[in-house]
């Protein structure tokens, strides 16, 4: 019997592949693939943007969107696209990709697909304290912001001390948000349940996550606070990669792990909550966005920018489908409730068939 011979690969010079070819091989297949979703997300957020600017009540050209965009005055586009549908627009693009980047930071922290600011209490902690500014303090929209923002950002602290042994084990950080979350929702269905008629109907438009009635003064801060604490967080990618690894293997490599943690934290929590003040607590879209930027991606490399496109397009189709093609206007926030809940569900079961804890 004769032995055979290995096949040469084409395009290697009729050598035969080694380990080392097919390692740079896969890198590189990973990498073109990564570049081809980012920006094939990029190209359909710049759509659908242009999609909702375009439709409503009037419907108008690109044409006209464009030279509104660009600063013309046109009669009847330069108030509905410019006033109304742009800052609409461009809130939802902002606080999507803000729900996104700091959803899958701690995910990936956490190396827990469950470790989402919707689970573990913070945007509970911005809606309780919204509710109560509205109802119990009659405070304006800015004030409602600010005080919703400081709340979020003291319950994550409260939430990081309480799961602090040692360390922060995710498990221990999910039980105790999920604790602490179902606290805070019973303050704010305790808080509604005393309400006037009008501050019931503004406190629960911003507690079920919506961009109606958007203006530029809600869409600045949002801004200003992912144009500062993105580029933090993008730049401790590879830090909060490593320690997906665990604590001492990450400490191993020379990562500061308790630096990097606290860096992270403060940088996630920061977007949430500016996020969540600006639109309300949308619902999943900081939990969905990492999973599935991951799915599309595929494995290797950091998902924070990726997770942070898939937030922003998901927060834009919603907001466009609970407008326009349900039949009746919806808020954003039920749309990607709507989406959200099922796909937890199936995520725990998924984890408990694999024999995983939560």
């Amino acid at each position: 019997m004769t032995e055979r011979q290995p096949v040469a690969a084409p395009g290697l010079g009729g050598r035969t592949p080694s380990t080392l070819d097919r390692v740079v091989g896969g890198r590189r297949g990973r990498r073109r693939r990564r570049v081809a979703v980012m920006t094939t997300l990029a190209a359909l957020i710049v759509a659908v943007f242009l999609i909702s600017l375009m439709v409503g009540n009037t419907f108008y050209p690109p044409s006209d969107v464009v030279r509104v965009v660009l600063g013309q005055d046109l009669p009847g586009a330069s108030f509905t696209v410019g006033r109304l549908r742009l800052p609409r627009a461009v809130l939802a693009v902002i606080a999507g990709a803000s729900f996104g980047l700091a959803g899958v930071t701690f995910q990936t922290m956490l190396r827990n697909p469950l470790a989402s600011p919707d689970i573990i209490g913070i945007s509970a902690g911005s809606s309780a304290a919204a509710a109560f500014a509205i109802v119990t303090l009659s405070l304006g929209a800015t004030e409602v912001s600010f005080f919703a923002i400081v709340v979020g950002l003291a319950v994550a602290v409260l939430v990081y001390v309480l799961a602090y042994r040692g360390g922060v084990a995710g498990t221990r950080l999910i039980l105790i948000g999920i604790g602490v979350a179902a606290m805070l929702d019973s303050v704010t269905t305790y808080i509604l349940s005393r309400a006037a008629q009008w501050d019931l109907q503004e406190a629960t438009r911003w507690l079920t996550g919506s961009l109606n009635g958007t203006s530029w003064a809600q869409v600045w801060p949002v801004v200003a606070a992912l144009l500062v604490l993105g580029p933090i967080l993008l730049g401790q990618s590879k830090n909060l990669a490593a320690t997906q690894l665990g604590d001492d293997t990450a400490a191993a490599l020379g990562v500061r792990v308790d630096r990097t943690r606290l860096i992270v934290i403060v940088a996630a929590v920061g977007l949430i909550a500016f996020a969540t003040a600006g639109s309300g607590p949308i619902a999943f879209v900081a939990f969905l966005s990492g999973p599935i930027a991951s799915r599309i991606v595929g494995r290797g490399g950091s998902m924070l920018m990726p997770a942070a496109l898939v937030g922003a397009l998901l927060v834009l189709v919603a907001d466009l489908t609970g407008q326009y093609l349900l039949g009746a206007r919806y808020p954003v926030g039920v749309v990607t409730g709507v989406l959200g809940a099922p796909f937890l569900i199936w995520l725990i079961i998924r984890t408990n068939r694999a024999g995983g804890s939560l």
